[in-house]
C-alpha cells in the first residue's frame, strides 16, 4: 500500500452516507441489509459481495440468514469507516442493484414482475 487510510469523521461519513440512501451506520460500521427471494439468491448476493471484496482486497463481514444478506464495512487500520469502504459500498450497490431491463441492450434480464423469477428485491 503507497498510501495511508485514515478513519473519517463523523461529518465526512454522514456526508457519504447522503450518497447511499440504503447504507446507514451502526456501531461503526457502513451496513446495509438486502432482502433476497430465498437461500439460492440469498447465496448468490453473497458470492458477488465476496468476489468485489476479494478483488478489491477489503473484508467485509457478512451475516447470511434465508432471505437477507447484511454487509458491514470498516476497516480495521486505522480503527473505523474510510474511503475505502464507501468506495467498496457503492460497487456492491452497483452490482447487486443491476437491472439489466431497466438500460437499452440486448440482456433483458429476470421477469421481476414474476414472483417465481425475483430473486433479489430491488430498491
Amino acid at each position: 500500500m503507497t498510501e495511508e487510510i485514515r478513519a473519517l469523521d463523523e461529518e465526512a461519513i454522514l456526508a457519504g452516507l447522503a450518497g447511499l440512501p440504503h447504507w446507514r451506520l451502526e456501531l461503526g460500521c457502513l451496513v446495509r441489509d438486502y432482502r433476497s427471494g430465498g437461500w439460492k439468491a440469498t447465496l448468490m448476493v453473497a458470492g458477488v459481495i465476496g468476489h468485489l471484496a476479494e478483488a478489491a482486497w477489503h473484508h467485509p463481514v457478512l451475516e447470511l440468514s434465508w432471505d437477507r444478506v447484511r454487509v458491514r464495512l470498516s476497516t480495521h487500520s486505522p480503527r473505523g469507516i474510510t474511503a475505502r469502504d464507501f468506495a467498496l459500498a457503492r460497487k456492491i450497490e452497483e452490482v447487486v442493484q443491476w437491472q439489466p431491463a431497466r438500460e437499452s441492450g440486448v440482456l433483458e434480464g429476470t421477469p421481476n414482475a414474476d414472483e417465481r423469477f425475483r430473486y433479489i428485491q430491488y430498491d
